[in-house]
């Protein structure tokens, strides 16, 4: 078990507690519930900043005051302790909580350094010296030698090409002797674009590390990135084994469908005449945008090579024949707009850990972590012994020493035996390697999780959206149930709240209140009119359009509801008097209901605003019996140092 260190640890809250409140007066209190000014301070000045009506201080205190009322009483209703809604607010602070578990000044430079090798192209070669994935221990040492080894004759003088034909385990070095072409940022695993960037001109780099293997890495040249062009191609395939008349007959081919531009015939017309290109035939040519590294060098040099609506002339790949149309070209955007897209794709390479690791540290120093170094060194000797079989789980899981600690909490073996039995995994290492890189998971897993449970103390920003979220969820709930959905299901309450304020709803010109049907010939439009005899008003709409579109053509158009002039053609012509209605799709038509004059007839015919008035007197009734519920103190001489931003 863990033992915990109070007095200090007690002592350091006391004085931040009491700092905090210095800093955080509270402005409110609600049934004995303080509410702090910095709450209402982010919500006055956020709503402030969103809302086009301005308001006063004193109607946000107001709309504040009561939206904590019904925060309170969603609260008193359990709300807050359903499984439904701890699971969501969890996910939610899970996801927000995620940029506060690095640290953000790392991957910001790491995002900065990204943007500026998508602005830079460095021309490389490579050999490698492969690991292999079964045996990583062993065989990496003996790549790193073979790599050092032919470092050094390299150095000596001797050509890197041939070297690389000669002793690099890469696949594609029989057909590019080692040469990689231009590489940008994300092109490449993060150590190997690291020392591509790092190492000079002319220059071949110390044995880098990758998960591939050891690399010599190779700077042939530097070159401004040429952006992104977007281009159309005719092609000719040229197939793996082909006679040399076949070939010509290709060749031919892409050259006679060059002529056909020369005497003006359209891009798009040779493409559809000419391209073998199954891929873009349908689409003119046009293929996706592409940048340096993202398609064979031949092509890439001719489509950077043209000015924007130019068209090459046949030139040859490894693929086959090409004619290229540069349809447009544009450069690399902004930094502000590519930061999110640059931090995913962060988070998906091999750097994606380094904001991590880098507030691990942090962390360290600021919680007065400790590591017990000579229990590790038991702990590596009891892996080696045991070769980390079921003895050595059940050691530990009885060794109550401690590990390390952390803000005055003492992790102990034990714990670690915990973590160890849920995620051990078979190991390809040595067991005392296998141990290590287990307990620096563990420990750096336990610093992080420690870390997420202040983040409401020690980012403000933090702690305001997720009691934003927080509220809103349990607002939104108790709303629901005490307002929304309650008048929408309230039959009777709306009844009775139409007959009480029937005068609101009534209308100085009249109203059609009916049925409206549009039908494709007369003999639909007759046998819809002797089934709407035997039909209910308020389901003949419904019942008519199942009854009769049951083929794979509508037929009719049946629609109910209250119709001003001017709302509908086909009742404009049938009830008030205008120009025939007619569509061509459905010329025959015709209506039935009646003519209201003063007003409606029953709350279903204003329905929508009927409800919605009535959820307005509920939201009212209940303001005041929650205000009556709870008692509310409000510190005005806080309220006066409210600042607006």
């Amino acid at each position: 078990m863990r033992k915990r260190v109070f007095l200090l640890t007690f002592a350091l809250l006391s004085s931040a507690v009491i700092k905090a409140q210095e800093n955080d007066p509270t402005i409110m209190t609600i049934n004995g519930k303080e509410i702090k000014k910095s709450e209402f301070e982010y919500i006055y000045n956020k709503n402030s900043q969103q809302q086009l009506e301005h308001k006063t201080l004193e109607e946000y205190l107001q709309m504040f005051k009561e939206y904590k009322l019904k925060v309170m009483e969603a609260e008193a209703n359990g709300i807050d302790t359903t499984k439904a809604f701890i699971t969501e607010l969890q996910g939610y602070r899970n996801q927000l909580a995620q940029p506060y578990l690095v640290d953000q000044e790392a991957d910001e430079k790491l995002a900065r350094e990204a943007y500026s090798r998508l602005q830079e192209n460095v021309e490389v070669a490579h050999i490698l010296f492969s690991i292999d994935e079964n045996n990583p221990e062993k065989t990496q040492q003996k790549a790193y030698q073979k790599a050092l080894a032919l470092k050094q004759r390299i150095d000596a003088g001797a050509d890197f090409t041939e070297m690389a034909k000669t002793y690099s385990e890469d696949p594609s070095v029989s057909r590019n002797g080692g040469y990689l072409g231009y590489i940008k940022g994300f092109m490449t695993v993060y150590p190997f674009e690291q020392t591509a960037y790092t190492t000079a001109e002319g220059e071949v780099s110390e044995p880098v590390l990758s998960r591939f293997g050891y690399h010599l890495i190779k700077v042939i040249s530097r070159r401004p990135d040429p952006g992104e062009v977007l281009t159309a191609h005719i092609m000719v395939m040229l197939p793996t084994s082909m006679t040399s008349t076949e070939e010509k007959a290709k060749e031919a081919k892409i050259r006679e469908a060059y002529q056909k531009l020369q005497e003006g015939v359209s891009f798009e017309d040779v493409v559809y005449e000419y391209t073998e290109d199954p891929g873009t035939r349908d689409t003119d040519g046009k293929m996706r945008w592409i940048s340096t590294g993202r398609i064979v060098k031949e092509y890439e040099d001719v489509a950077f090579s043209l000015n924007e609506g130019e068209i090459s002339e046949p030139f040859k790949t490894p693929f086959g024949w090409h004619i290229v149309k540069v349809i447009e070209k544009r450069g690399l955007k902004p930094y502000e707009e590519m930061q999110k897209d640059i931090m995913r794709r962060i988070a998906r390479d091999d750097r994606a850990g380094n904001g991590r690791e880098t507030l691990i540290s942090k962390l360290k120093e600021e919680y007065n972590y400790s590591f017990n170094s000579e229990k590790m060194s038991q702990l590596e000797d009891l892996a080696v012994r045991t070769s980390l079989d079921t003895t050595f789980l059940q050691q530990i899981a009885k060794d109550n020493s401690t590990l390390f600690a952390l803000a005055g909490v003492n992790y102990t073996v034990s714990d670690y035996a915990d973590f160890y039995t849920k995620s051990k995994q078979t190991q390809q290492v040595s067991a005392d390697v296998a141990i290590k890189t287990s307990v620096d998971e563990y420990i750096d897993n336990a610093i992080i999780a420690y870390e997420n449970t202040q983040l409401e103390n020690k980012y403000p920003d933090f702690r305001n959206l997720y009691n934003e979220y927080r509220d809103g969820m349990l607002l939104f709930e108790i709303s629901n149930q005490e307002v929304w959905d309650k008048a929408s299901k309230d039959e009777k309450g709306l009844k009775k709240y139409f007959k009480k304020n029937k005068k609101e709803y009534s209308w100085s010109e009249p109203h059609f209140k009916g049925i409206v049907v549009l039908c494709k010939n007369d003999s639909i439009a007759k046998e819809a009119e002797i089934m709407l005899k035997d039909l209910k008003y308020d389901e003949a709409a419904t019942t008519l359009n199942k009854a009769l579109n049951t083929g794979s053509e509508r037929i009719i158009k049946v629609k109910k509801g209250l119709f001003a002039e001017g709302d509908n053609g086909v009742v404009d012509y049938y009830i008030f008097g205008a120009k025939p209605y007619i569509d061509e799709t459905f010329p025959v038509s015709f209506a039935k209901g009646r003519v209201l004059k003063k007003g409606p007839e029953s709350y279903t015919d204003v329905k929508g605003q009927v409800t919605s008035d009535y959820q307005q007197k509920l939201e009212r009734d209940w303001v005041k019996y929650l205000t009556k519920k709870y008692k509310v103190e409000i510190n005005y001489d806080v309220v006066s140092t409210i600042e607006k931003k």
